[in-house]
Formats: C-alpha cells, sequence, structure tokens
C-alpha cells in the first residue's frame, strides 16, 4: 500500500484533495482507480487509511486511523563528515530505513569535498531522498537533513546522550561503552552520534568533541567506511532499544 506524508492535520472522513506531486504519483504513474486503498500520514504524525475517490481531483476519503508506530523510541541523531560522490544519499537512504531522525553534515579535516555555496541545493536533494525512503519503509515521520558549516557549531546542539564513532577506541578493545550509553537512554530522549568521513576524524576534532561532552565509542573489531558506521550505529540503536522491548 502507497504511503505520502501530507503537511496538515487529519480526521476520519475528511476529504481530502492530494497535493500536485502525490496526486501525479498516485493517480497518474501507479493509474489508482477508485476505491483504491492508500495510507496519508499528517502533520502530527498520524497514519490513516484512505480511499480514492476522484483521479481526476485527485480527491481521497479518510477511513480509518492506525495505531501505527514505526519510528525509534528516541530520537537518534547521526552526525557526518562530508564524504565523496553519491555517499550522501546512500547515507541518508539507509538511515531513514532505519529510524534516524536527524541527519546532519559537516565538512570536517579530512573531508575531500567541499560543499560550500552549493549546501543549500544538496540539502534540499537529501531532504527529497529522506521522504522517498520515509514513504518506503512506512514511516511516522520524516527525518530532518541539514548542514553545519563548521563542527563547532555542535557547541549549540544538546543531546541526552552525544558519542563518537572513534576507530582507536575500537582499536584498543573498547566494547561496552555504546551499549552502556544506548541502554541508559529512556524512551523519548536524544543521542547522537559523530562518523568521521574518508580518512576518519582527527585527534584535533576528537579532542574537541570530547571537550564539548561527547564521549568516544567503539563500533566492534573492523574497520567501518564512513556510509557503513551510521548504520551499525542505528542497529544498535534498534536492537537495544527497540527490538529487546517487544
Amino acid at each position: 500500500m502507497q504511503h505520502y506524508f501530507l503537511k496538515q492535520s487529519l480526521v476520519v472522513d475528511q476529504i481530502v484533495e492530494l497535493p500536485t506531486k502525490i496526486k501525479h504519483h498516485f493517480f497518474g504513474v501507479l493509474r489508482s482507480q477508485p476505491k483504491a486503498k492508500l495510507e496519508l500520514v499528517d502533520e502530527n504524525h498520524i497514519v490513516f487509511q484512505a480511499i480514492a475517490i476522484d483521479p481526476e481531483l485527485g480527491t481521497v476519503k479518510i477511513e480509518t486511523q492506525l495505531d501505527r508506530q514505526t519510528d525509534l523510541p528516541v530520537e537518534a541523531t547521526i552526525i557526518c563528515g562530508l564524504a565523496k560522490q553519491s555517499k550522501p544519499e546512500l547515507i541518508v537512504q539507509k538511515a531513514t530505513e532505519l529510524g534516524v531522525a536527524e541527519v546532519i553534515f559537516i565538512p570536517m579535516e579530512r573531508s575531500i569535498v567541499k560543499w560550500g555555496s552549493k549546501s543549500e541545493k544538496k540539502i534540499e536533494r537529501l531532504q527529497e531522498v529522506a521522504v522517498s525512503a520515509a514513504e518506503q519503509s512506512h514511516r511516522n515521520s520524516v527525518p530532518n537533513i541539514r548542514y553545519l558549516a563548521k563542527l563547532t557549531e555542535l557547541a549549540d546542539q544538546n543531546y541526552d546522550r552525544a558519542l563518537i564513532a572513534y576507530e582507536e577506541a575500537a582499536k584498543q578493545g573498547e566494547k561496552a561503552q555504546l551499549v552502556q550509553n544506548l541502554e541508559q537512554l529512556s524512551s523519548g530522549e536524544s543521542v547522537s552520534c559523530v562518523f568521521g568521513p574518508e580518512g576518519g576524524i582527527t585527534d584535533t576534532e576528537v579532542n574537541w568533541l570530547t571537550d564539548h561532552g561527547y564521549q568516544p565509542v567503539g563500533l566492534g573489531p573492523r574497520i567501518l567506511r564512513t556510509e557503513t558506521a551510521p548504520m551499525y550505529f542505528l542497529s544498535a540503536v534498534s536492537v537495544i532499544l527497540e527490538l529487546s522491548q517487544m
């Protein structure tokens, strides 16, 4: 069943005219006919089942409210050093499927690429990727995608738990800090984790982050690529805080 996000509140029995882009996809591309079913998520992150009425007008009727929560029980943010080529899109797509609440991209000392004046268009494109991935994975919300011009801007961000995925911690055999930090989180709290670009995080960056409350954690004994490490982290969040509670 198709799953779309609307920027409005919904109630049962309401007749809704779909936005142009959604109307084109549902009635035009998919050629959906009257009585076809779809899911709509309103601005309050509530999921509803709707039924198609008029393909020409693009109208649907809200039938029922669905009791479904597919987002993680905590607000998980990944903070990623700028990576090459299409890796940011891959990170956003897969992180959205795994339940991330926010993705922040930052140029770091070892970042090969620089977005500069292109950052606004880059973020617009990545936000579209997040919407598509959230629809595909039937999320209750779409992650927010942001760009910070420098690492020091993280000083203005507040999280209940702030972590650094640091390969040196893994090399030294550190195994417990990630699990311990995640197990201490309660539903509704926030956690962030910083990931370096290709080449990793420099000692200077790690020192600044630790001075501002970020704790280095290992992600197992293997060295992970910049696009793989965030997925490891989000999977750990799901296993420890979501699956273990089911």
